[in-house]
């Protein structure tokens, strides 16, 4: 029996254990998206000339990606749409399949495009990656959110319940501060049926902000002595700011009524 004010999402109580697996179908989707990032890579990689790509990894630190820039800038303006291609790529695929990294493509995009390329290129592949999360979701994510996040989708359904109409304000500031991890609202965001116009409104609005930090920062990339710089206190209080004031309308509205 359910206790008073216990939430269940698709009929199954929060705290009764269960076991999720992938059918063969969606195995298969997965892994045609995963075989389609691939096939996309290998005609970018066709396409570039003979030389030692030996430095083509993913960042995992600062020098990592001091590497991959010098390298990447004697391509970029002989093979630019190859660049583009591949950066795309890369981070659409990173933000599909929850790839830890992507901060450094941010920095990397600054440091090669500058801000203004740098900020349009971040913000249009994070959507779009993200958007990719959403629907890759809504077809298997159902047994991985429930296993990773129980808890978290709980009340993630709860509120988003709460507040059908002010629901883009929401998503907004949650975008925009660190209520709720960027990667569980892609992969949950489906599975408690936030409509896909407004997942991608507040994606699309509510990253400009700190992608317009980071991209900036990826232009003194050799100045940065961590990762730590890029979230210092000044920069968290802005965004939490701009968070709280996309909340507010919806706020003075309930109190209205």
């Amino acid at each position: 029996m359910e206790r008073e004010g216990e939430t269940t999402i698709a009929g199954i109580a929060p705290a009764t254990p269960r076991r999720y697996s992938l059918s063969f179908w969606e195995v298969t989707t997965a892994s045609g998206v995963v075989l389609g990032f691939l096939v996309g890579l290998l005609c970018v990689y066709l396409t570039m000339p003979q030389s030692d790509y030996s430095f083509l990894k993913l960042p995992r630190n600062l020098q990592d990606l001091q590497i991959l820039r010098d390298n990447l800038e004697i391509y970029t303006s002989d093979y630019t749409v190859q660049v583009l291609v591949g950066y795309c790529l890369v981070y659409v695929f990173m933000q599909t399949f929850m790839i830890p990294g992507t901060v450094f493509m941010s920095l990397l995009a600054g440091a090669l495009f500058g801000v203004i390329k740098g900020m349009a290129l971040v913000v249009s592949t994070a959507t779009a990656g993200a958007s990719s999360c959403f629907f890759l979701s809504k077809l298997i994510g159902r047994p991985l959110i429930f296993s990773l996040w129980p808890d978290k989708l709980i009340f993630f359904q709860d509120q988003v319940a709460r507040r059908k109409d002010g629901l883009l304000n929401y998503m907004l500031f949650l975008r925009l501060t660190p209520t709720l991890p960027n990667t569980f609202i892609n992969v949950a965001s489906p599975i408690v049926d936030v409509p896909y116009h407004i997942f991608f409104l507040a994606t699309f609005i509510g990253l400009i902000p700190a992608a317009y930090g980071t991209v900036r920062a990826g232009i003194a990339l050799g100045e940065l002595k961590s990762l730590g710089d890029l979230y210092d206190f000044s920069s968290m209080a802005t965004l939490f700011l701009i968070g709280v004031l996309s909340v507010t309308p919806t706020l003075i509205s309930k109190k209205k009524v």
